[in-house]
């Protein structure tokens, strides 16, 4: 009888076994007891180590922070990405060309300012925006909506005027910052804006003649609220982590300077890549800068953050990606400082 070669690491003699075990019909030999008494031991020593931190007055201070944060957001998260999917499934595409002037320069602000009244994520909004450009809008004003519409919506206005309770100079400088920004990105890109950049996969978005509307609204629906509900719970985790561990004197570092503490938080927008339904309750927790400061964070991380970028790349192509996020995170900066000195 052929002998059964031995694995790398195996004893000849464990492998004659298992062999003869197989020819009789019966399972090769166990696991040897000695494995199973180590993996025992441990993982009772992992449970000696991590119980008595499941008490940590810390850990019971980042667990109230995080369930906090999750649970005031995902109302809102929830109604956006019903809207969202409710938008993809049932609104034409030709509605938005149709709505624009035919005139590129005034079709970027009018295309910033529907991201008002035609909320959506900003997951969402990205492959929205590679639809109309191929449907015939000018990709100046596909870009100023990709930007305002998950900055601007009414779900987000309403979410900031939640997270901070009195004080609507905080709503009406995100609109302004934002809009500002959408618009500035659009007509920059039809000033400096080269078609070669763009390198779009050919895809289909929106409805699809045969499908069932209803079922595009769930599978949109489920995959936003889903994929965006991950972000939701990773940003709610990063900020309460955020706030338990960095010691005071970190913040005081940060937060004492204008400057320092305004690229601070912009640089942990893009990081955290919260949800625009949710970032101004992480904002408002932030309670150590200054009101622009967290301006900005607002301002940034719907605009740019990873998992954006990532879906630029993947939509218009990485070149288009690393220029358009750049240009986007020093524009949307400059608005949001400008924004927060004139209203805040």
């Amino acid at each position: 009888m052929t002998e059964a070669v031995p694995e790398r690491g195996q004893p000849r003699e464990r492998a004659r076994e298992d062999a003869r075990a197989r020819a009789r019909g019966a399972a090769p030999s166990a696991t040897p007891p000695s494995v199973l008494v180590a993996g025992g031991v441990s993982l009772l020593l992992i449970a000696v180590l991590v119980l008595p931190l499941l008490s940590h007055p810390g850990f019971l201070a980042w667990q109230t922070i995080c369930v906090a944060l999750t649970v005031q957001a995902l109302p809102f998260l929830l109604f956006g990405t019903v809207i969202s999917g409710a938008v993809n499934a049932f609104v034409p595409a030709r509605v938005f060309s149709r709505a624009l002037p035919r005139n590129p320069a005034l079709a970027v602000p009018v295309a910033g300012a529907a991201g008002v009244v035609l909320p959506g994520c900003e997951c969402a909004s990205v492959p929205v925006a590679g639809s109309l450009i191929r449907r015939g809008v000018t990709p100046a004003a596909a870009f100023a909506f990709l930007l305002s519409a998950p900055a601007v919506n009414p779900i987000v206005l309403v979410s900031t005027a939640v997270a901070f309770p009195g004080q609507p100079q905080m709503v009406a400088a995100r609109l302004v910052a934002s809009l500002v920004t959408a618009a500035a990105m659009g007509w920059l890109w039809l000033k400096w804006g080269k078609a070669e950049w763009l390198k779009m996969p050919a895809r289909h978005t929106g409805h699809q003649a045969g499908h069932s509307r209803w079922e595009e609204f769930r599978l949109g629906f489920q995959h936003d609220f889903l994929h965006a509900g991950g972000f939701l719970v990773v940003g709610a985790m990063a900020a309460a982590t955020f706030n338990v561990l960095v010691p005071r004197s970190v913040l005081e570092l940060f937060a004492g300077s204008p400057w320092l503490s305004v690229l601070f938080l912009a640089a942990l927008a893009i990081v955290l890549a919260v949800c625009s339904e949710a970032d101004a309750f992480v904002a408002a927790s932030l309670t150590g800068f200054s009101p622009t400061a967290r301006l900005t964070f607002m301002v940034v991380g719907p605009m740019v953050d990873v998992k954006l970028i990532a879906l630029q790349a993947g939509t218009f192509g990485r070149g288009f990606a690393v220029r358009f996020s750049a240009a986007t995170a020093v524009v949307a900066v400059a608005c949001a400082c400008l924004t927060g000195w004139w209203l805040l």
